[in-house]
């Protein structure tokens, strides 16, 4: 059957129908009735097993744990397959090199004034250059230029002042013209570097930190989508045709595949902190390609040269990257403890699957017949007026645009997460902080600073500082709030509590005026939508602490204590202390709401029990 490859639009009265093989609709008719009698049969339950030509049917992710549960069965496991490779890890070396292309985010596309578009009808967004019409010149916007230097200097790399666009070519239906325009000889960026801690997932041996050198970083444009319509039909939708990328190129020195996914997921979050990529890994927004090879492991002193890499492409996801690297890993292992040679490869990788296949034979870079582009001048990079670059009509002063970037950069996760956020007043843990900066594009941490900030103009500093208010607000934003939001599958940007009236529950709650209780009974009215200040939900409800005498803590610790003889025991015999804070919540459930505070009912305890 014949392959056919056409442009489509989303707009049904542009769209050319699409051929449909009357051959597959007949099998696929005779495949639907053999499911149905086969499911209708009186088969033993044990005998059923679903034919050959109806696992297609079945989920992706039911398959992947159906095959989990058979491994297990057989006595399999995924580390067992990987066990032979895995002994003989003190034998070779793994080496591996990331090349990351990441989406910019700009307005406009790189060589065209069309608007750059992620979710719009197919084939809308397209200049005739971007077609490749013939006669059509490239021209560079200049506003893309933003987000480029922005990521190459979150990633340390020195700018330079001259740079140029070259044409890699090649012949493929997602590429028009017969080549791409990127920057090979003379990239914008070059010897940067990425530092990875423990808190970024590096492997164990790689504590307590690596860093990462950056190759170079350099500007290029993406190529149109392509749409698989089975059986043969590819369609290829040109808005992403001179999309604005960034190609992110590491030197081959990562050693653990562990490592190279932290790398990866660092990188994403550099490029996000300072805008200059807005749509991850899991929106397609950022794909990763990866160089594996394997050598005898070096003795000490010794140097010896890279094995022969493979690449795998387009990796969509922090495990993907992971779990490919493993895969070629020991693949490669195998073939040269069996006295093979690795071929130079291009190799693919599913999600789930256990081993790379091949795509195609590595091509040199001869075959891409670089040469400069004779229809881009150079791009230089100098002293210029700001309202150049972005657009303001206003006449601005001449001011460095290098020096303007840099000063007006946002904090980067690792100066949010080791030193801003833990230090006073904060005093955030690395793995809540790590939190915080991560989840819903900053708009989190937001909310939590700002939290703080209202809590130091309520409480005095030295009330500030010994009750730890940093480090409580931290535990309500991502805990106490956190759990609602799961609970109730709410989105952040949708939650209801605004900063000023958490703040005034957790300043009642530092001064004693509430019980912790309270606190949360109070965090969850107003999250449910009721619109009264918190002072005024205190005062109708009746939810202001009452203190309770130290008689009345002793009487009510002691009828728990007589009615919970074997509890008591395990506490003071058997050592088992934890089991004290069963009392303590079962006297704030006792005792009159709002009344108990848990650790003058856990002192009281203590002395009772002689701890």
């Amino acid at each position: 059957m014949r392959s056919t490859t056409k442009l489509f639009n989303g707009s049904s009265e542009n769209c050319r129908a699409v051929f449909i093989c009357q051959s597959c609709l007949r099998s696929s008719a005779g495949r639907r009735g053999t499911r149905r009698s086969f499911l209708n049969s009186a088969i033993p339950k044990e005998e059923l097993a679903a034919p050959p030509e109806l696992e297609a049917t079945v989920p992706f992710r039911k398959l992947l744990k159906d095959e989990v549960k058979r491994q297990k069965l057989r006595g399999e496991s995924k580390k067992s397959k990987h066990a032979p490779a895995n002994r003989l890890l003190e034998k070779w070396e793994l080496t591996v090199g990331i090349e990351i292309h990441a989406e910019l985010n700009t307005a406009k596309k790189l060589f065209s004034s069309a608007a750059t578009s992620t979710n719009q009808p197919p084939n809308t967004h397209v200049a005739h250059f971007d077609a490749a019409i013939p006669g059509t010149q490239p021209q560079f916007q200049k506003e893309t230029l933003i987000p480029a230097l922005r990521a190459a200097l979150a990633l340390n790399c020195t700018i330079h002042r001259k740079s140029a666009f070259d044409r890699k070519h090649y012949f493929y239906q997602d590429q028009p013209a017969g080549y791409q325009i990127t920057q090979y000889y003379e990239p914008f960026a070059t010897s940067g570097s990425v530092v990875l801690y423990p808190h970024d997932g590096i492997a164990q041996l790689d504590h307590p930190s690596i860093t990462i050198p950056i190759q170079q970083v350099q500007m290029e444009q993406d190529t149109a989508k392509t749409v698989h319509q089975p059986p043969s039909t590819h369609l290829l939708d040109f808005n992403r045709v001179s999309h604005p990328l960034v190609e992110i190129i590491t030197k081959p020195v990562i050693h653990h595949p562990a490592t190279a996914a932290a790398c990866v997921r660092k990188i994403q979050s550099l490029l996000r902190a300072v805008d200059a990529c807005t749509l991850g890994m899991e929106l397609g927004g950022l794909r990763a390609d990866v160089n594996v090879s394997v050598r005898p492991r070096p003795q000490l002193g010794q140097e010896t040269a890279l094995g022969q890499r493979t690449e795998i492409k387009n990796l969509s996801s922090f495990k993907a990257v992971e779990g490919a690297i493993i895969a070629e890993r020991d693949r490669q292992i195998e073939v040269l403890e069996a006295g093979g040679v690795i071929d130079g490869e291009t190799r693919g990788w599913t999600l789930g699957g256990t081993q790379t296949t091949k795509l195609r034979g590595k091509e040199g870079e001869v075959d891409y017949r670089y040469m400069p582009d004779p229809d881009i001048p150079p791009l230089f990079i100098s002293h210029v007026s700001l309202s150049i670059i972005y657009g303001i009509k206003k006449p601005t002063e001449e001011q460095d645009l290098l020096q303007h970037l840099q000063m007006t950069r946002l904090d980067l996760p690792d100066d949010l997460i080791m030193s801003k956020l833990a230090s006073i007043p904060y005093e955030m843990s690395v793995p809540d902080a790590l939190v915080l900066v991560a989840t819903e594009d900053g708009d989190r941490l937001e909310y939590y600073m700002e939290l703080v900030a209202q809590l130091q103009g309520s409480l005095p500093a030295e009330e500030f500082t010994k009750a730890r208010a940093g480090k409580l607000a931290g535990n309500w934003v991502l805990h106490e709030l956190g759990s609602l939001l799961a609970t109730l599958d709410v989105s952040w940007h949708d939650q209801p509590v605004k900063e000023a009236d958490l703040a005034s529950i957790l300043v009642r709650l530092i001064r004693r005026e509430i019980t912790s209780k309270t606190s949360k009974q109070l965090l969850a009215m107003l999250f449910n939508g009721d619109q009264r200040p918190v002072g005024k939900i205190i005062q109708d409800e009746n939810l202001s602490l009452r203190p309770m005498s130290e008689k009345e803590y002793v009487s009510l610790a002691q009828n728990l204590i007589a009615d919970n003889g074997d509890m008591v025991r395990a506490i003071t015999e058997k050592n088992q202390k934890g089991k004290i804070m069963w009392f303590v919540g079962q006297m704030m459930r006792q005792g009159e709401e709002g009344r108990v505070e848990a650790d003058k009912a856990k002192k009281v305890l203590e002395v009772l029990m002689k701890l």
